[in-house]
């Protein structure tokens, strides 16, 4: 049972802003970037010797240049993306060591040797193997420098991103002037975060919104002439209201609890956005017995789709597969659109018959790589444009809401056992089973605790007398599963009536009537006395 999400975020507009409100916001988030870029540096500088005593030391400078709560803000902030940093960089070693692995055992091997399904096989020319180790070497250094930096504490960060850094110097290529691309590279370099407290008024005293759209703000003590209420406050001239959970956050609001805020400018549309988000309890997750009672969806994920199939509670499928289609080009909230789009189509589905959801739990870290899959340019694009982080992500936010349970399985082989077991018997005169619906019907089956496979092949010797039973529907515990099958009524051949025939289904009995075969022995009856 996959557990459900553990915080909220919500996105609005803050609309109804004049060109004062849009300075005030731009000299506060200047200023407050200002002190968290200095804040960073100071925490990198630490590494791994900083400590609590370190952080409040911390916290007391920056509260000399804006307030207690700005400086909490921003040193927490800053802690977290030092450990998002380092724990970023604990995967990319990782990565390293997976290619320097698989190249290695690639090197090793003669050239032109096949592979197997569990480990690629050598190199297809001289060429490649001279190129594949020199690039070794390159993995190799690669790997001991991010080792020394991970060992020292050492953490490489920029505010505002690298990549937009980088595009600083392909001006042309990105299509941007260099006025458009200061005006971006300072917007993503300011600071207006602000953590909720619990108690405090409207669950928040730096960033305040009120249960009416009243959006003030605590200004840095620098910046404190600029306030136009009282106590150092400034107030906004729009109101804002919140499309989605607008009722649990002025829930939240009303009851004093906390509610974290985040105020952001897009260069691109020139608007002001007010993002509000908190943390949930855990919802309690329902037992994977009672989301199998009447059954589930099997849900396989594609590069262009989702293929569902509903299944009852006894692994059949039930009805027609459907199928929620997905594009994923153009710009990423266009890519993202798509996929909450084909989810909510597929949620809708499972509330109206009140079933859960069985999905792959799948990962691709490890068969991105250029060094297991170099020369097959077409798969690792494929694999590589499936969102399956951010669908599975969705999945859960989403299926949260309507309280619908998502399993979560073991994806090994679903693909191909359904398309083996489950493709060629669902096929019919009006319908056109795809391999993908198959592997859903796989994923659900799996999901239910059923086989995927309908039935064992039968053993090469002896069938039963060897192997043992070759179904897998009669366990090795289930009583007389070796016996005979009860008879069914009525005339089993023209030349045998009704109620007749009682030892047809026993092969051993049918000609020797007495006898077994526990007690099988050969008897010479006795010559006739007339001879």
């Amino acid at each position: 049972m996959v557990p459900g999400p553990s915080g909220v975020a919500v996105r609005t507009r803050l609309k109804g802003l004049t060109a004062g409100d849009e300075k005030v916001l731009g000299m506060v988030g200047d200023l407050l970037g200002t002190l968290a870029s200095r804040d960073l540096k100071a925490r990198c500088a630490a590494g791994l010797q900083h400590d609590s005593e370190q952080w409040a030391q911390h916290k007391r400078v920056l509260t000399g240049e804006s307030s207690s709560r700005w400086a909490g803000s921003i040193t927490k902030a800053t802690h977290d993306q030092w450990a998002l940093a380092r724990r970023g960089r604990l995967a990319h070693i990782h990565s390293l060591q997976a290619g320097v692995r698989t190249i290695r055992h690639r090197l090793s091997l003669p050239i032109g040797e096949k592979g197997s399904k569990r480990a690629p096989g050598g190199y297809h020319s001289r060429h490649e193997w001279f190129a594949k180790s020199r690039r070794l070497h390159v993995l190799e250094d690669r790997l001991r420098s991010a080792q020394a930096d991970w060992q020292a504490g050492v953490m490489h960060m920029v505010r505002g991103g690298k990549r937009l850094l980088k595009t600083r110097h392909q001006l042309e290529t990105a299509h941007l002037t260099h006025e458009q691309w200061r005006h971006r590279w300072h917007a993503e370099r300011r600071f207006l975060e602000a953590d909720g407290e619990s108690g405090k008024r409207h669950g928040n005293e730096t960033i305040r919104v009120t249960p009416d759209g009243e959006v003030s703000l605590k200004l840095p003590a620098p910046l404190a002439h600029l306030a136009n209420a009282p106590h150092g406050r400034y107030v906004l001239a729009g109101k804002v209201s919140f499309a989605h959970r607008a009722e649990q956050w002025a829930d939240r609001v009303t009851a004093h609890r906390a509610v974290a805020y985040r105020i952001h400018e897009d260069v691109q549309r020139g608007r002001w956005y007010l993002t509000a988000s908190w943390t949930i309890p855990p919802t309690s997750t329902v037992p994977l017995e009672a989301a199998r009672a009447n059954g589930l969806i099997g849900v396989d994920t594609n590069a262009d789709h989702l293929a569902a199939w509903r299944l009852d509670a006894h692994g059949n499928p039930t009805g027609q597969p459907l199928r929620f289609a997905h594009e994923l080009t153009g710009t990423a909230s266009h890519r993202d659109a798509q996929v909450r789009h084909a989810l909510i189509r597929l949620l809708h589905w499972a509330r109206r018959h009140s079933l859960a959801i069985a999905v792959e739990d799948l990962d691709f870290q490890a068969e991105k790589t250029r060094e297991k899959h170099g020369r097959r340019k077409k798969f690792r694009k494929l694999i590589s444009g499936m969102p399956v982080a951010r669908l599975r992500a969705r999945l859960v936010s989403m299926a949260a809401e309507p309280g619908i349970p998502v399993i979560a399985v073991d994806p090994a082989y679903t693909s191909r056992w359904g398309a083996q077991h489950w493709q060629k018997p669902l096929i019919t005169k009006t319908r056109k089973t795809t391999r993908h619906d198959a592997a859903a019907v796989a994923i659900g089956r799996r999901a239910l605790g059923h086989p995927v496979r309908r039935r064992t092949a039968p053993p090469r010797a002896h069938q039963s007398d060897v192997h043992g039973h070759r179904t897998v529907q009669a366990g090795a515990g289930t009583p007389e599963r070796e016996g005979n099958r009860p008879r069914i009524p009525g005339p089993r051949t023209r030349s045998v009536g009704a109620g007749r025939g009682a030892n047809a289904v026993d092969q051993n009995a049918q000609h020797r009537p007495g006898r077994s075969a526990e007690h099988e022995s050969w008897q010479q009856d006795s010559r006739p006395l007339s001879l």
